[in-house]
């Protein structure tokens, strides 16, 4: 048994930590749908990026299983691990390029701080690991 107290999240937060986690989650199986989907604009899209054409259907099998470990509550922690992995490496893929700030390099930030936080006001455990003082 753990010595870190929990305590169970106010409706108000876990129904707030499941929409911003759902969110998350609709963004990141609409994203593979479109690099499964095989858009032209994906494969434009990831030439400009430097990346090989069809790697769009490897990196939206990797988005999946990392979104599907995220979206189940046992291995949801796991799950926002590998996708802080990969939205990492969207983020320097960004930088990389020199594509804009605060719409094209940030945007793996915003999505990460979305699916973090909706994990946090949901996961008692992960509160008591990064409780705000």
């Amino acid at each position: 048994m753990s010595s870190i107290e929990t305590t169970a999240p106010s409706r108000r937060n876990l129904w707030i930590g499941y929409a911003m986690s759902g969110l998350a989650i609709a963004f990141f199986v609409m994203d593979f749908g479109i690099k499964f989907a095989n858009l032209p604009v994906v494969d434009q899209t990831n030439a400009t990026l430097g990346w090989a054409p069809g790697s769009g259907h490897l990196l939206g099998v990797i988005l999946l299983v990392c979104t599907a470990f995220y979206a189940w509550p046992r291995t949801a922690v796991l799950g926002a691990v590998l996708l802080t992995g990969y939205l990492g490496g969207a983020v320097a893929t960004h930088i990389r390029v020199g594509n804009p700030l605060f719409s094209h390099v940030l945007f793996g930030v915003y999505l990460g701080l979305l699916m973090w936080g909706g994990l946090w006001l949901r996961e008692p455990r992960l509160r008591a690991i990064f409780p705000l003082r």
